[in-house]
Parts: structure tokens; sequence; C-alpha cells
């Protein structure tokens, strides 16, 4: 068999360029890899801010409280951002994260940018931070807890449904919403929601500059809008990021320019739904009460 020898000098060039295109190919792939890892400070870690996103129904999440605390111990983070989107949520959940947020504050400077609603166990968190943006538009505010049941008792008497409760003590399992709630089991019940609510009122007249009887006054479970907040002296500012970082950069020392990484508070995150079928489970029918059932959060009546 015969060969043409332009044919296989054509051969060869085209090999030579595909190895060309090949390699080229190579190298972008490679860049884009490493500007990838770079964006999500995964490469080269020089000194930074780090955003955090605060979003939903806030629970107790060990995942997010050891991701909160290697910022902490990162001291290639110089500050922390702290996004809050949140109606609130458990009494334990806001107090996690309120903790976690003023272990950072203990090594760096944290701020708070409030979105479209920060309210009850949202609002715990954002007051952690040493200082507190909101817009105008935002929904804060809402101090207090709530623990929500109900008896559904004269229900199951019409449907010929008799629930039946062994139990050790009277009020082992209250509230109950196979029982009627007794006078003894609502003043224990109520003990305890004022006890959680002395905790996040106090909460507040440490980190906010108001006398006490001024935060006890606002702490009637009511909301405010950003302006109404600033007005009376529950959070700082109205504004954005770019407003804490030109804080940080102003009053903090920090140097201007530094890149802002997004950092994931959790290492899995949970859906809406499955959070709010958690919660619900705690706060509507309380049978399995436990301090962490009770919550903070903020719930538009419906009309």
């Amino acid at each position: 068999m015969s060969y043409d020898p332009d044919a296989l000098l054509d051969r060869r060039r085209l090999k030579r360029r595909l190895r060309v295109w090949q390699g080229v190919t190579l190298f972008i792939a490679l860049v884009s890899v490493l500007l990838l890892l770079q964006s999500q400070g995964e490469l080269f870690h020089g000194d930074r801010i780090a955003r955090v996103h605060i979003e939903g129904i806030i629970v107790r999440d060990d995942a997010r409280s050891q991701s909160l605390a290697k910022l902490a111990e990162d001291d290639s983070i110089r500050a922390v951002i702290v996004h809050i989107d949140s109606p609130g949520g458990s009494v334990v959940g806001g107090e996690d994260l309120y903790n976690s947020l003023r272990d950072i504050a203990a090594h760096k400077p944290v701020v708070a940018v409030m979105g479209t609603v920060a309210t009850s166990a949202a609002y715990m968190t954002g007051i952690a931070a040493d200082r507190v943006w909101a817009r105008e538009g935002t929904v804060t505010g809402s101090i207090g807890v709530i623990l929500q049941s109900a008896n559904v008792t004269e229900l199951l008497n019409r449907i010929g449904v008799e629930p039946v409760t062994i139990k050790s003590s009277k009020l082992k399992g209250t509230p109950s919403p196979l029982e009627p709630l007794t006078p003894a089991a609502r003043a224990a019940t109520q003990d305890v929601v004022q006890d959680l609510y002395a905790f996040f009122v106090d909460i507040v007249i440490e980190r906010r500059p108001l006398p006490a009887d001024a935060v006890r006054k606002l702490a009637d479970g009511r909301v405010f809008s950003g302006r109404q907040a600033v007005a009376n002296g529950m959070i700082d500012a109205i504004g954005v990021e770019k407003d804490a970082v030109s804080w940080l950069v102003g009053e903090r020392d920090i140097a201007a320019g530094l890149p802002i990484q997004t950092v994931s508070e959790r290492e899995e995150d949970k859906g809406l739904l499955e959070r709010l079928v958690g919660l619900s489970g705690k706060s509507l029918f309380s049978n399995a009460l436990t301090l962490d059932g009770l919550v903070s959060l903020w719930q538009p009546a419906a009309r």
C-alpha cells in the first residue's frame, strides 16, 4: 500500500494543530477552575471580608455554628458582614447564632445588614453585630416568645374519638391538643414563656444603647419599619452592604478594597418546608415540648 507524501505531511500538520488546540483548551479549563476556586476563597487566602447569609426559619444548627467558629479563628478574615432575611425561628436557634456572632466579634468586627424582614430570633441575631443597618422598608423587631397549641378534644368527641393520656403528673406533656388546658398548666407554660422573654429582653438591653424601661416598652411583640427602628434606637442606620463596608474602613481600620467572600454558614442546607415542618411540630402540637420548641417568630395574622 503506497502513501502519498503530501497526505502524510497534511496529517502530521493536522495532528500538531489538534495538540495545540487541546493544550489551549486544557489551559483555559485550568484557568477557569483556578478563578472559580479563587472567587470562592478556596485557593489563595489573602486578607478579605466574609459575607454570611442568614435566611429562612432559624433553628439550631451545629454545622452552621462550626462554620461560624472557623471565621473567628481565620486571621485572613478581617471582618464579617451578616445579611439577614428571616422572620425568626426557635429561641435556641437565635441564641446559637447570637453567641456565634459575639464570639466572632471578640476577634474582628461584625456588622449586620437586614433585608426584607429580620424579626424575633432574626432581630436577636442582628443585634449581636457591632453595627446594624436596614432598608427603610425592612420589617424588624417583634421582640417576644410564642408557644402555640390547640385543643381538639371537642372535635374528637364529635367524631366519636376519646383521647386517652396516661402520665406521671398533671403537668407532664402540657399543653396538649388532646386535653383541655388547666389553669395550672397554663400558669406553668406562661412561666417558661416569660422566662425566655426576659432572656430576650436582657440581650436587647445589653446590646442596644437604650434605657431598660425603653426596651421593655418596645418589647411588646410589635414590628417596626426600618425607619422606625432607627428612630427608636433598635438599629443604627439605614443602609446596605456598601455602607457597612464604608463604616468598617472608616471606623474599624479595615483596609479599603478588600475582596468580599460569600461563605456558606452551613455545610448542609435544609429545605424551607423541612424546617417549617420541624418547627411547627414543636410549636403547634407540643406533646414533645422542649425549650427549643418555644419560638421567637413573626407570623402576620391572616385576614
